[in-house]
């Protein structure tokens, strides 16, 4: 039973395939038809250009083994603590959620990029002025420009909190453009930018992966670089007090250089005295400033780039010869459908309504 079954299927296939062929000229229609329209829709369709740059951010071991420990330890109940600073809020698992923030690309409205015909815009100029829309999206644009509130947009003014409807769709192409993957296993951040013009997306996924990592390094030197500027105002502080109390008892030893009064070799001596205490503080100072200029190096990531950003030279879209050929083998798939199911009835119901 199963194999006639089978054998009933593979002459049904067959049937449908000489009866096809049969009408050869409906079917050379069919596909005509569908090539004509697959060409036009090919030929609207621009073209996309990716480029990709891979980033291996610097991964702090020292509180791995004691995040291990903590873990151990609260399995029984006991808590042997943590230290606070190895805690780190923007590790690698959260970068996509970074760069696809609103603030993050409001950064990126202003950088210059320079198109495959050499002229200079800023992205935003570019993607709100040289943006290919095919024809197909002509109406909606039309529509949703008609019934929408004009609003200039102007890039002097931009407040993320409440960001014009030009904008906000701007930030929404960049974020279905833009693509970062995180290897959880070894950290190694992949980021890739699409657009129209080879040129500016390697220009864009560049700026991305500096801007990422400018990000970072003002997260996580923050506390770092507060108590640097703290400890500079206190040593130009005690630089100058050290420095006054130098040249008060300098000016005063010279103009009591042959005097020999008890009473001007006692100020003489808190002068020196003054001197000596501003000069320690000064010192002390010094030696605050140098370590915490350490401890900001320390707290620096390091980033490797394993893959820098170079100009696309081959398309990333989908080949237009392919979408040809797609659209032709649907012209011929609903040609056989056409013949087989849909043209009796079709007739059917046209003859019931002459009637």
């Amino acid at each position: 039973m199963e194999e006639n079954k089978k054998k009933s299927h593979e002459i049904d296939i067959i049937g449908i395939a000489k009866r096809v062929l049969i009408e050869w000229k409906l079917l050379l229609k069919f596909v005509g038809v569908a090539a004509v329209l697959g060409v036009i829709i090919a030929l609207n369709t621009p073209k996309a250009y990716t480029t990709s740059v891979v980033l291996a951010p610097e991964v702090s071991g020292a509180g791995g083994m004691l995040d291990n420990l903590s873990d151990l330890a609260s399995m029984v109940g006991v808590n042997i603590g943590s230290n606070s600073s190895s805690i780190d809020a923007i590790y690698p698992e959260i970068y996509p959620d970074v760069i696809s923030s609103s603030r993050f690309i409001i950064n990126l409205f202003d950088v210059k990029v320079r198109l495959k015909d050499k002229s200079e815009k800023t992205f935003y100029d570019h993607i709100t002025k040289d943006e290919k829309v095919p024809f197909w999206s002509w109406p909606k644009i039309w529509l949703t420009q008609l019934l929408e509130d004009k609003q200039k947009s102007n890039m002097k003014e931009i407040d993320p909190f409440c960001l014009t409807k030009e904008q906000s769709a701007v930030c929404k192409l960049f974020r279905s453009r833009v693509s970062c993957i995180v290897d959880k296993k070894t950290s190694v951040v992949s980021i890739s930018f699409e657009d129209n013009d080879p040129v500016t997306s390697a220009i864009m996924a560049d700026t991305i992966l500096s801007r990422l990592q400018q990000y970072i390094i003002q997260y996580r030197t923050k506390k770092s670089r507060i108590d640097v500027e703290y400890y500079e105002k206190l040593f130009n502080k005690a630089k100058r007090d050290y420095e006054d109390a130098r040249r008060k008892y300098a000016s005063t030893a010279d103009a009591n250089t042959h005097v020999v009064m008890v009473s001007s070799q006692s100020k003489l001596d808190d002068l020196e005295n003054d001197m000596q205490l501003k000069y320690n503080v000064y010192q002390h100072m010094t030696q605050q400033l140098n370590v915490a200029n350490a401890k900001l190096q320390e707290n620096t990531p390091a980033f490797t780039v394993i893959e820098e950003a170079s100009v696309p030279l081959e398309a990333s879209s989908f080949p237009r010869s392919f979408m040809v050929i797609g659209y032709m083998l649907l012209g011929g798939i609903f040609c056989a459908l056409w013949i087989m199911y849909l043209r009796e009835p079709v007739r059917k119901l046209l003859r019931k309504r002459k009637k």
